[in-house]
This record gives structure tokens, sequence and C-alpha cells, in this order.
């Protein structure tokens, strides 16, 4: 039964979607495209790839032209992408702790050593990654999980680390089109100067998941290799659906639909702030964050209360939430929740959290 607060995280408000704008769209495409006789680039529709550089390039100042994009299925198929190409077995992988689990399972089922490393208040602990990674994972816009974005001088240090290393650096930027205060930092692709920054993008998260599209922005030296992976994954995707967007991204219906989406989502990350400051405020520390469709908090120190319990006592009040520690891979792990706010309706969330502090009160020593 799917939970009537739902604070899960991942998943946008699917009735924020213009649902008959883009059925309208699709049919446009099938009933006056022409269809390709037989299979297409693995690259993705040229249309599709034009649109993406120039929405990235405006609204993430990325540095990218339409050659340079690869049209996937979703960013876990990004994901893999690179690390096909990029990995061989017993390879180090680093990855942020905590972090994304698709991702690190993804790169363990390549044969890599997944290694975590820790994230402070300014991101990635450059200075603990191992030497000999081949691959590092980050979130630098908004940390998943904790949503704080990378400083510019662990972002400086991080291209330095990778500049003379036979490495790369995979910049997920998963879903910082939702920002609530001024212009974010620029992405690390952009101030890559050494070709070693993968930027991987995706719209499940700004449309629909079931769309299942997303794109990353390959570096030259790696743009045929990925190529290569994706004609034998599965060498290209939907053409009709691939075209149907472009025309979406194009005519202003993307940032239109993101800034309306923008507005209802920051009532509700208000709403969970502040009942994060008040009813749950001498439990919960807030992280700080700006941007995204979740926050974080971290359980105060000295409150002798069993979170595990909270969550399960929510749960069966019809309240889904995450802890914090499911998202670390091992070791000492951070104690507190995480707290989506795309799937809930706005008019839920006080109640929700409502029926939340009252689970703390009820799991109180």
């Amino acid at each position: 039964m799917e939970p009537v607060h739902d604070f899960r995280l991942g998943t946008p408000d699917t009735g924020l979607f213009p649902l008959a704008t883009w059925r309208r769209l699709v049919t446009a495409e099938l009933r006056t495209a022409p269809l390709p006789h037989g299979y297409d680039g693995p690259a993705g529709h040229p249309d599709l790839r034009a649109a993406i550089s120039r929405y990235v390039g405006l609204a993430r100042s990325v540095r990218v032209r339409p050659d340079d994009v690869v049209v996937t299925q979703g960013a876990q198929q990004a994901l893999d992408l690179i690390g096909r190409v990029m990995i061989e077995p017993g390879d180090r992988v680093a990855v942020e702790e905590p972090g994304y689990p698709p991702a690190r399972r993804l790169f363990h089922s390549l044969g890599a050593r997944v290694v975590p490393v820790p994230v402070d208040d300014e991101g990635l602990d450059v200075d603990a990654l191992p030497d000999d990674a081949r691959l590092v994972y980050v979130t630098p816009s908004h940390q998943f999980p904790l949503g704080t974005p990378m400083s510019m001088a662990r972002r400086a240090a991080l291209l330095d680390w990778v500049a003379g290393r036979d490495a790369v650096v995979v910049e997920d930027d998963y879903d910082s089109e939702f920002r609530f205060s001024a212009r974010p930092l620029d992405p690390l692709q952009t101030l890559d100067r050494t070709g070693k920054v993968v930027y991987v993008g995706t719209f499940s998260k700004t449309l629909l998941p079931v769309l299942r599209l997303g794109f990353l922005v390959a570096p030259a030296s790696l743009r045929s290799a990925l190529l290569a992976a994706k004609q034998l994954t599965d060498w290209h995707g939907d053409l009709v659906t691939q075209a149907a967007l472009a025309r979406f991204i194009d005519s202003g219906e993307l940032p239109r639909h993101v800034r309306k989406a923008t507005r209802v989502y920051a009532q509700r990350r208000d709403l969970i702030d502040r009942a994060l400051r008040t009813d749950l405020a001498d439990r919960l520390d807030p992280v700080p964050s700006t941007a995204g469709l979740h926050v974080c908090a971290r359980l105060r120190p000295g409150v002798p209360v069993d979170l595990a319990g909270v969550v399960e006592r929510a749960a069966g009040l019809g309240v889904a939430v995450a802890e914090l520690a499911d998202y670390h891979a091992g070791g000492r792990r951070s104690a507190g929740l995480v707290l989506g706010y795309g799937a809930v309706p706005t008019e839920r969330v006080a109640e929700g959290l409502h029926l939340l502090a009252r689970c703390f009160a009820d799991g109180l020593a």
C-alpha cells in the first residue's frame, strides 16, 4: 500500500507534469516525422542532443557541443557506460560516503573495488582519495543525500587531483534544476581544463521517471569508446520520444515546467524546514541545502531515540521516511533522517511531519 505521507527520495510529483502537452508532441512526432528505415546511431536523436547542449549550457553553464552529448536511458545507464569504458576488474572506484547506493552497486557489479570516501560540510574529502582510483563519482551540486554543495576549494582540489592521473571524475548533476537560492557554483565540467570530467544528467527528476531519459557529456578522449559501449548495450533508445523531448525543450516547455515545479517544491520544502525548526527542533538538526528534492536532518547529539524504530512506527502511520544511515556503505554511520518532498502533496506535509514528531516522542527513552 502506498504511504499517505510519502517523504521518500528521488520521486518527482507526476501531477505537475504537463501531460497534455507531452501527448500532443509525441502524437505530432508520430504523425509527421519520417521514421528511420533502419537502426540509428548510438549517440541519440540529433535534435535532442542539440537541445540538451543548449539547455544545459544556459541553465547550468556546462561547456558542451551537440557532438559531446550521448543520450542514455536514464543516469544509471550513463554510469554503466562510463564504468564499462573505464573500469577493469579490481580497479578502485571512489564514491562519496554517505552516497548514492545504486551507483555504488553498479560499479561493484563491474568488478571494481569500491572505496567509500568521507564527505564533510565542504564536500568530498579529496585528501582521502586512494592514489590509484580510476574513477571518482561525486554529486557536487547537491550532495546525495546530505544536500550540501561542494565548495570551490574542494572543486579545485579534485580537478588538480585528477589532472595528473589516468582517471576520470563522474559528475552526477541529478536534481539541481530545482534551486531555491542564487545561481549555483559552476559545474566541475565547466571548470575542468584537462578533459577529465564526464557530466551526467537525467530527466527522471525534472519530468517523469517512466520516460527513462538521461544523458552524458563526454570529453573528447572518451567519446568514441562511450559510443561503442552504447552501441553494444542497446544501440539507441526510442527516437520518437527523444524527438518529442527535443521539441519540449526548444519550445520553452521544459524551463516553464521547472519554474512551476520549483514554486511548488519550495512550499513543501519551507513546511519541512519550519517543522524541523519547531516541532522537531530538539531532536533533529537540518543540514543546509539550496536545491533538489530532499533535505537531510542529523539527529542531535544526546537524543536517546532509536531512529530505526521511529521509521518503523512512522510507516505504520502511513509516513514513509528514510534513515541517513541507509546511504552509508559501512563503518561509522551518521544518525539522521532524509526527507523527500517530490512525491508528498503539499496539503499532506504538515500532518505527516506532525505524525513523525509523535513517533519521536513515543520512542524517547
